[in-house]
């Protein structure tokens, strides 16, 4: 191929591959794209390979995903922000399209291209895209509008702005209830371009729309909107517009609404106010505590604690905790475990004396629920009540719960609890743990599910961490190193890990004393699977003790091991010898 050509074979390349029938091939193209323009440079980009992909009809969603995606990246390639609008074409086109994530993606890079365009340019080229998109005669155009008018209004002359705010307001009332959503998931980010003279009455009156809309998916999506355009409105603004619509809400006739406000309505009370927080929203937000559907309780019982932050201690005694503790029993177990999650971040808002007397109940209650994650829940939160209370009074009804846990049929509940030992250990302190704790964690590593040993291993390590090399050379190493003599091979393996983890922790002298002659006695053992493990040990031992010991006892093991009839173990002894060669050189 002669020098002429050269420039033109990039664009021949993807051509070629964009028509080509393997789907792999025109994505990885697509992928490419960035590198053509490079390959191209910046006028032929702008005008070959741009039109060229406006014109380009794929039909794959995959592909079209892609190309939506590198267009929001492209304005270096095509001369930088003067010349950005060349890439609002194909994206106007792919934000068209039937697939939802083509034309999410198609919007985002519209906001990302958009953003960093001129003004003059915003008002040439962007604003006219909106408009024809919001006119689409196909509902999948005036869906992608909605996202976009945030970016074009801020720089659009008055007379045109107010011809935005109109087109959105009529998207509000869109015979498709899939623009009217458009509508409402966008109205927050619009509203915050808007001038505040117009949020009282252009918005307002869309958001009226919205709110009163006959399709739940609209209406749950409304819900979001009233937290975002509460933030926007003066305090008195907000309880004349949008408490009155949360409140209705609240007793909305679709579940999914009444759920909405339930995750949402804290954000509301911080906008309104203490007051009508305290008449509107607090009875408001009981009724979902007490909503005869699971799924609005579990939403609203996992904002209790967030809720009660934000009202006083007496509001909370009050109204909230009655429907905590009708949550505590609740039928669903999902319910039980949503509370259990949240619950014990209540203890620092109560203080202490409310705690003892409302809320130990209650903990002491989710404690023995039949569902393990609602216990798991609780103990996994132990920290925030001790700070407030201390751990005696919750102790003695902890440790049944714990070793319920510890030996439960599910090995995800045991692995969850064991995560929890360190926290645990370090709340109820050396004493309680040695007297309660310590056989259950030696159990674990003979446990029959591979993943509760490992875990085994590393919580040995944390607890050593957590109480120090002393404490852990009198009631973990002992009891850890008796085990290597085990049967079965793969606790011998567990054992292995765990003085590998521990080691670091303990220090070389205990390392060289305690801790390597169990593993030099296990590089005879008789399975290869030991024995390569050992070599690994070894080799993760080598920084840790002093180099006389490297050289004197580990390497005539690990020479021995590299003679093994074990293709494997003689691998692993090879590589442990050579690390054993590097500190010596480095030295």
């Amino acid at each position: 191929m002669s020098m002429t050509d050269e420039p033109l074979y990039p664009i021949a390349v993807l051509i070629d591959e964009l028509k080509n029938d393997d789907i792999q091939l025109r994505l990885n193209s697509i992928r490419r794209l960035s590198t053509i323009a490079r390959a191209l440079g910046e006028e032929r980009t702008r005008k070959e390979l741009i039109p060229f992909l406006s014109e380009n009809n794929d039909d794959d969603d995959e592909v079209l995903l892609a190309m939506a995606e590198e267009l929001g990246v492209f304005i270096p390639y095509v001369g930088g922000v003067e010349h950005a609008h060349v890439l609002l074409p194909p994206l106007e086109t792919l934000s068209t399209v039937e697939e939802t994530c083509v034309r999410e993606k198609a919007v985002e890079s519209l906001c990302r291209v958009g953003s960093q365009m001129k003004e003059s340019d915003l008002v040439e080229h962007f604003i006219p895209l909106v408009k024809r998109l919001a006119a689409g005669e196909w509902f999948t155009a005036r869906v992608s509008a909605c996202g976009v008018f945030h970016i074009a209004y801020p720089s659009a002359p008055d007379t045109v702005k107010t011809e935005l705010r109109s087109i959105y307001s009529q998207l509000c009332q869109d015979d498709m209830p899939m623009v009217r959503r458009a509508a409402a998931t966008n109205l927050g980010k619009f509203a915050a371009t808007i001038e505040s003279a117009h949020l009282k009455t252009d918005v307002m009156s869309m958001f009226d729309d919205l709110t009163q809309d006959d399709q739940d998916s609209v209406r749950l999506l409304a819900v979001e909107g009233c937290a975002a355009l509460g933030k926007l409105l003066e305090p008195q603004d907000c309880v004349a517009h949008i408490l009155p619509v949360i409140v209705n809400f609240s007793q909305d006739k679709s579940w999914r609404v009444r759920y909405m406000v339930a995750n949402q309505l804290y954000e509301l009370c911080e906008a309104v106010g203490p007051e009508p927080t305290r008449t509107e929203l607090v009875p408001a937000y009981v009724r979902l505590l007490r909503d005869n559907e699971a799924e609005v309780r579990i939403a609203a019982a996992g904002k209790v604690t967030k809720f009660c932050r934000i009202l006083n201690p007496e509001l909370a005694i009050q109204h909230i905790l009655p429907c905590v503790k009708e949550l505590s029993t609740d039928s669903s177990q999902h319910v039980r475990s949503a509370l259990a999650s949240v619950i014990m971040g209540m203890a620092p808002v109560l203080g202490k004396d409310a705690t003892i007397e409302h809320l130990l109940p209650i903990f002491l209650s989710l404690l023995k629920d039949e569902f393990p994650d609602v216990r798991l829940n609780i103990i996994s939160k132990l920290d925030q009540v001790n700070q407030v209370i201390g751990i005696d009074l919750l102790s003695q009804s902890l440790l049944p719960a714990i070793v319920e846990l510890a030996e439960d049929r599910h090995w995800r509940v045991r692995l969850a609890i064991i995560e929890y030992i360190p926290l645990l250990a370090s709340q109820l302190g050396v004493g309680f743990f040695d007297d309660k704790l310590g056989a259950l964690c030696m159990q674990w590593l003979q446990d029959k599910v591979h993943s509760i040993r490992e875990a085994a291993a590393n919580n040995v390590k944390r607890l050593a961490e957590e109480f120090g090399p002393e404490w852990a050379m009198q009631h973990i190493v002992p009891q850890v190193l008796e085990m290597i003599s085990n049967p079965h091979y793969l606790y011998r393996m567990t054992i292995l890990r765990a003085v590998s983890l521990l080691a670091p922790v303990m220090g070389s002298e205990i390392t060289c004393s305690k801790l390597l002659p169990v593993v030099m006695t296990a590089a005879k053992d008789r399975v290869p699977n030991i024995k390569f493990n050992v070599a690994k040990v070894l080799q993760s031992l080598i920084p840790i003790v002093d180099q006389s010991v490297a050289e004197k006892t580990i390497r005539p093991g690990l020479v021995e091991l590299s003679e093994d009839p074990d293709v494997d173990v003689r691998f692993f002894a090879n590589q442990a010898l050579q690390s054993i060669d590097n500190v010596m050189m480095s030295s």
